[in-house]
């Protein structure tokens, strides 16, 4: 099949740094397609031109229409990364598309600052919750960044400043390879309200400085990185907790009475897109949840305001299942069995001799396992220091083999 859709990737340089290769595919497209940046930069010579609109899948419908029609997709610099690329790639079929790309801003910008890029995270927040950057610091780590505007710069340094990292380098380069290419470098606590140009990439050499509290993606957090009422699945449990619910990259978990979310966040910084969805009946912990899912640096948690399981239903069907509180909810570990996928994991945890029983009873259906928990802290006995036992606490761990 020959392929009707060029992308082609365009940097600041214009038509003047494709190469030979993308000439000939701009030159023989009959439909023109792209924002109005890029579609500014092909002299008008009367050929259609489609501008993207909203909603996206609208317009990707009418360039569907064109199929067969020579037609040229404008991008701007590697169209694969964070890119119209790979919108466009699950909608057409690869014999049908065929993609040029040029320098992504992460490959200019490393070259740039003389960082390497296999090294180095590359994220993006353009059009995202800029929160989600807070799961990628830790001290001397390097981000490049593609920003939303001018002002993300700022609220980035803002970040960095409140989580003990203010002594971060930013570098904020903007119309990279074009004739109004700029490099800004600052500290983060001395950036305070500069708003730069639109068209601006972010590269930050993390440094902490006094005050800052470390985070690893490894689970076990410290309890006191969540707002809560009490209602926290402990650190040591925790981390036990998502070792059995064995995160994997884009598996969805359901995280049943999420109290504070801990969980599901965890699990959502254990690996790479990984989804949860954060049940809680309560308004005051679904807040709460939202609160703590954007200071943990993961702001694409889903949460759901309602009673399990008539809460679950229409959810997509989960890799692994939390349940930890509502046990004893009519249907509830039948319904999350139910849906379930094959080989998916179901953990419940119960510190009552009632939940216990029920763990004990599914155990029994599912082939599950039971673990149980004891673990004690060290804390002042008057004027000496002594154990105080934690609540013990039942662990059902289920793997659904058939239907």
């Amino acid at each position: 099949m020959t392929p009707w859709l060029t992308v082609i990737g365009i940097g600041e340089d214009g038509i003047d740094g494709l190469n030979a290769s993308a000439r000939s595919a701009l030159e023989r497209a009959e439909v023109l397609v792209g924002g109005s940046r890029h579609l500014g930069m092909v002299a008008d010579d009367g050929r259609p031109r489609i501008e993207w609109g909203k909603p996206l899948a609208a317009t990707i419908e009418e360039i569907c229409d064109r199929r067969g029609q020579p037609v040229a997709v404008l991008a701007t610099g590697d169209p694969m990364w964070y890119g119209i690329g790979a919108t466009l790639a699950r909608n057409i079929e690869p014999g049908e598309l065929r993609i040029i790309p040029a320098p992504s801003a992460f490959s200019l910008a490393a070259s740039k600052l003389g960082w390497a890029l296999a090294e180095t995270e590359c994220l993006t927040v353009h059009g995202r919750a800029i929160d989600r950057v807070r799961y990628f610091l830790a001290p001397d780590v390097r981000l490049i960044i593609l920003s939303n505007d001018g002002d993300t710069p700022g609220e980035i340094a803002r970040i960095l400043t409140e989580t003990g990292l203010g002594d971060s380098q930013i570098n904020v380069l903007t119309h990279m390879s074009g004739p109004d290419e700029e490099v800004i470098t600052a500290e983060a606590a001395e950036w305070g309200d500069r708003v730069v140009a639109d068209l601006n990439t972010i590269a930050i050499h993390c440094v902490a400085g006094p005050g800052y509290l470390a985070r690893s993606s490894v689970p076990g957090l410290h309890d006191e990185a969540f707002s809560h009422d009490g209602q926290l699945t402990k650190r040591e449990i925790r981390s036990a907790t998502i070792a059995a619910l064995v995160p994997m990259p884009g598996q969805l978990l359901w995280d049943v009475g999420a109290g504070c979310g801990s969980i599901a966040i965890e699990w959502m910084r254990s690996s790479p897109r990984a989804c949860a969805i954060a049940i809680e009946q309560d308004e005051v912990r679904g807040n709460t949840i939202r609160d703590n899912a954007l200071a943990l640096g993961v702001p694409d948690l889903e949460l759901i305001e309602g009673t399990a399981p008539d809460a679950l239903a229409g959810l997509d069907a989960p890799d692994a299942v939390f349940i930890g509180g509502g046990l004893s909810a009519d249907g509830l570990l039948e319904h999350c069995w139910r849906e379930l996928k094959l080989e998916g994991r179901l953990v419940a945890n119960s510190v009552t001799f009632e939940g216990e029983q029920i763990l004990i009873q599914w155990a029994a259906r599912t082939g599950g396992e039971l673990v149980r928990f004891e673990i004690s802290r060290s804390g002042k006995l008057g004027q000496f220091t002594g154990w105080q036992p934690m609540k013990p606490v039942t662990q059902l761990r289920a793997v659904k083999h058939d239907r």
